[in-house]
């Protein structure tokens, strides 16, 4: 009887699977028992594939960590554009924009600073900082930037910000609502601290009073 061969498709998604069974046991193993007593033994047993496919996916360890770092933020990013989507994407008048900021900020900080995932980051950053590049991992994140400096450059097409350098727009809101929660609570996480509200309404305000566009008022 002849052996049907696995399609393509069928290989292309028991490849994804793998590779998700291993970055999954690869985080829950240096979340509990650190980096390096993590060893890629370890992994492969929990992920139940061989120590030879952990090395043919990511190389060495160190990759491997860089990868479930990267996995996280990228999940995140997710969250951040479902966000903006929900609630400014829509936004087409001057006099909607403070109320639609101040909802996206305080989604942020529920959904996303106040994830598991964003705990997960910080802390994989905060305990295996030796063992990542130094290119973005220790900022807040790396998440809502790009995505931030879209839609505000989208409002300045719109006519309802003058944004002539959205990234940096996009900077300084993050600065002004986010930064400053973090940098005075030590956290920016609205669902455990009630002063995390105060802190974004004023900081939209003030975003807004430098970048409102003079035909928004």
């Amino acid at each position: 009887m002849p052996t049907t061969k696995p399609t393509t498709k069928t290989l292309r998604e028991g490849s994804a699977r793998k590779r998700a069974a291993i970055l999954s046991a690869a985080r829950e193993l240096f979340l509990a028992d650190g980096f390096d007593r993590s060893s890629v033994d370890a992994v492969a047993a929990r992920a139940e594939v061989s120590k030879r496919t952990v090395y043919d996916y990511f190389g060495d360890k160190q990759t491997l960590l860089r990868a479930v770092v990267d996995a996280v933020g990228e999940s995140m990013i997710a969250t951040v554009r479902r966000t903006l989507d929900d609630t400014l994407a829509g936004v087409a008048e001057a006099d909607e924009l403070d109320d639609a900021l101040v909802t996206f900020a305080m989604r942020i900080a529920t959904d996303m600073l106040g994830s598991a995932e964003y705990a997960t980051l910080q802390r994989l950053v905060r305990t295996e900082s030796g063992n990542l590049p130094h290119r973005g991992y220790n900022s807040m994140a790396n998440t809502p930037d790009e995505a931030l400096a879209e839609q505000l450059a989208a409002f300045g097409e719109a006519g309802l910000l003058d944004v002539p350098d959205p990234r940096l727009a996009a900077d300084q809101f993050i600065a002004l609502t986010f930064g400053v929660a973090l940098d005075r609570l030590g956290s920016a996480n609205a669902v455990e601290d009630a002063r995390v509200r105060p802190l974004v309404v004023e900081g939209v305000r003030t975003f807004l009073r430098a970048y409102r566009s003079g035909q928004g008022g």
